[in-house]
Order: structure tokens, then sequence, then C-alpha cells
């Protein structure tokens, strides 16, 4: 195991890691984006986005395009190179909000964190049809881990974190636990070629309906594209 500094809340930061990680000259089998902030006060990022569409979105995007060419020469046939993104299941009751992707309008932290969750899923589909309309061999698939006890919950009601005191046992998934649906899509054999699933509990499910608008999909990477500095490439 080696550590790479990398802030996900600043562009610099990311371009700086994927430099470093380039340096290296060593293979990309598998990207996990797992990092996330939840409920948090209204806030920007060191780039003025919002916290939750900076870091938990546009900081993945970033980081997934700009190592999109060294997850290609590590993929073969028969050994897909892969890209595991987390997202949630509040992005069940998100929309998404084109004229207003930074929340400026009206704040809702809730509505910030599940509109973020959300955005990743139509991040990866389309990005899972990118990749295999040039025939790449790596593939994208998105995982809800669940309800997990994790530090992600010091912004949230205070009642809420007495829940989860008195009842984590019953209501919440260990780290551990959150993390083996994570796990099953970076290394079952029985995704190998597959890409474009919603994972759940190791079983592929079905996610919001909005998800598989290819018009949306379209509309936010091309929007992201022009918040991060990364070329369009459209089907």
């Amino acid at each position: 195991v080696e550590f790479l500094y990398c802030d996900l809340a600043s562009m610099m930061s990311i371009r700086e890691f994927v430099q470093k990680f380039k340096m290296k000259k060593i293979p990309l089998h598998v990207l996990i984006n797992n990092a996330g902030v939840m409920m948090v006060p209204q806030r920007k990022t060191r780039d003025g986005f919002e916290e939750h569409f900076g870091l938990n979105y546009l900081g993945h995007f970033l980081l997934t395009n700009l190592l999109l060419d060294t997850l290609r020469e590590s993929g073969s046939p028969g050994h897909s190179a892969r890209v595991v993104t987390v997202s949630s299941a509040t992005h069940y009751v998100a929309e998404l909000n084109m004229d207003d992707l930074q929340s400026s309008a009206c704040y809702s932290a809730h509505a910030a964190y599940a509109q973020s969750k959300l955005a990743l899923v139509l991040f990866t589909y389309h990005l899972q049809r990118l990749l295999a309309a040039e025939g790449s061999h790596v593939t994208a698939n998105v995982v809800d881990p669940g309800v997990v006890k994790t530090d992600l919950y010091q912004h949230v009601f205070w009642g809420t974190r007495l829940v989860m005191k008195l009842f984590s046992w019953l209501l919440f998934k260990t780290p551990d636990e959150g993390a083996w649906t994570s796990i099953y899509a970076a290394v079952t054999p029985e995704l190998e070629g597959v890409g474009g699933r919603y994972l759940y509990n190791e079983k592929e499910t079905k996610s919001l309906h909005v998800t598989y608008n290819q018009k949306l999909q379209q509309q936010l990477w091309s929007k992201s594209c022009d918040m991060t500095g990364v070329l369009d490439v459209t089907l």
C-alpha cells in the first residue's frame, strides 16, 4: 500500500495527484471513487463550487477523466480495467437542477447531497456508453453501499445521531460491510466486461428512472466538462 495525497475539493490537487501517479509508470486496473461529504453547511470548494457537487461529483469526474488513458492501457481482453463509483440510495429522492447545479438559489444540505449522488449515477452510465462505443477494455459501474456507520453523519440532525448511537447495531452496516459491494464490483468475475450497472448488496438493481435518460446524461457530462476543463467527447 502506498499513499498519495489527493484533495477532491481542489482541481489543482487532483491534477497534481494524477501527474505524480502517472510518473510511477504503473498500471491502473481498478479505480474506486469513494470520497464524499454529507449534509454539510453551505460552503464552497477551493474552486468555488458548492461542496457536495464539487467534491462528491466534480472531483471524481475530473479524476476519472484524467486517469482514463491509463485505465485504457491497463485493460485487456478478458481482464478489463474497472471504474467503480459509490453513489447512495438518496439519489432516488434527488432532482438534478441543470439551471442551478450549485444550489445557490435555495440551499438544502440534504437536496445538495442527494443531487451529487444522482449526478454520479448519470456520470457512470454515460461514461460506460463512451467506453463501449470506443471498444475500450474498461467498464464503469455504480454501487450503493447501504447505510453505513461512519463519520459522514457528523453533520446530520442530533436526533438522527442519537438513533445511530442506540440502534447502529441493528440499522447500520459496519464500514467493512459497507465496502462489500464496492469490492464485489471491483473483483468479481461475474462483472468481467460488464458495465453500466447499479449494484446494491452485490446484486444489480434499478436506479432512479431519470438516470437512464441519455439526453440528461449528455447534458450533465458536457456541463461538467465546461466546469472542469475536460475535453468533451460526444457520442
